[in-house]
């Protein structure tokens, strides 16, 4: 089930390590791939979960109870010991898929991989992000930053004003998470490579059905056609929000709201009416200044990527 090989140097090598409160990308170091293994990539709160809950329902035939917060972990998710990571994906006989944050980069690349990216436009992602970050509750920050081996500074606790929190993060390229523009174009540049396909959180909010229909093709998923209208309902954000305690797993009691919080509301354009037009501005023009105009027009937007 590999895909289509370049030549050997044409797939990308891992360049850094990158490592914070949240991440240690040397997780990835010594990790067996098996042909067919899905690694569904984004920045933070840019369709992950959702993504998720499609590559789950695609593979167990609509199946009502996938529990995709366990069976396919952060890998790099320092909180949880490497070892534990890689004993549960070992044990594993179904076709594994498991998530990622990692810029390319920072990455353990495989061509015995298939790799699903979802991109959403930064205020957008930011904006979910603060509301994720603004939820976590005292467990979560003993968790986050007691947990030995933490790289660089822990993770402070936000304040109230989302503007300025948004300010900071532009300043601070990605603060108080990781980078955020970088990670982007990363996977902007291999968008060509058979193994990767682009994905925009528009996309699954306009045409879920359509969007579900393009990761099974590019996944080598048959999809059962009586299965498929109970697939695509099981990944509306309805339907998630109605099973958020079965969706969300263990990451739900490290957040005040609970699951519910967690997934929270699926939508876009919150910033709008908030966001004062200098600090839109600023952030389109870094986006520019960053992606180029192909890669930041399809983050605004959506639409396949060229």
């Amino acid at each position: 089930m590999s895909a289509t090989s370049p030549t050997a140097a044409a797939w990308p090598a891992k360049q850094r390590e990158l490592q914070n409160h949240h991440m240690d990308s040397t997780y990835w170091n010594g990790f067996e791939f098996r042909d067919g293994d899905i690694v569904i990539a984004t920045w933070a709160k840019s369709g992950t979960t959702w993504m998720q809950q499609v590559v789950g329902q695609l593979l167990f035939d609509g199946a009502e109870d996938v529990p995709i917060m366990h069976i396919a972990p952060w890998v790099e998710r320092r909180m949880v010991p490497r070892e534990k990571v890689h004993a549960l994906l070992a044990a594993q006989e179904h076709r594994r898929f498991m998530k990622t944050h990692l810029p390319v980069d920072a990455l353990v690349f495989s061509d015995k991989a298939r790799y699903v990216y979802v991109a959403r436009d930064g205020r957008d992602a930011l904006w979910s992000w603060f509301n994720h970050h603004h939820a976590y509750n005292d467990d979560a920050y003993e968790v986050i930053n007691g947990t030995p081996g933490l790289a660089g500074p822990p993770l402070p606790r936000p304040g109230d004003d989302v503007v300025a929190y948004f300010r900071e993060w532009l300043a601070r390229d990605g603060y108080p998470a990781w980078p955020f523009f970088s990670n982007v174009r990363s996977w902007w540049e291999i968008r060509h490579l058979p193994n990767v396909l682009l994905v925009h959180f528009n996309d699954l909010k306009a045409d879920l059905a359509g969007s579900m229909q393009r990761i099974a093709a590019f996944l080598d998923i048959e999809v059962d056609p009586s299965r498929w209208p109970q697939m695509v309902e099981h990944c509306t954000f309805d339907y998630m929000k109605r099973n958020a305690d079965r969706i969300a797993g263990v990451v739900a009691a490290r957040m005040d709201g609970g699951a519910e919080r967690f997934i929270h509301k699926g939508s876009n354009g919150r910033w709008q009416g908030v966001l004062p037009d200098a600090d839109s501005a600023a952030y389109e023009a870094a986006a520019m200044r960053e992606l180029g105009p192909d890669c930041a027009r399809w983050l605004a937007q959506g639409g396949t990527s060229a």
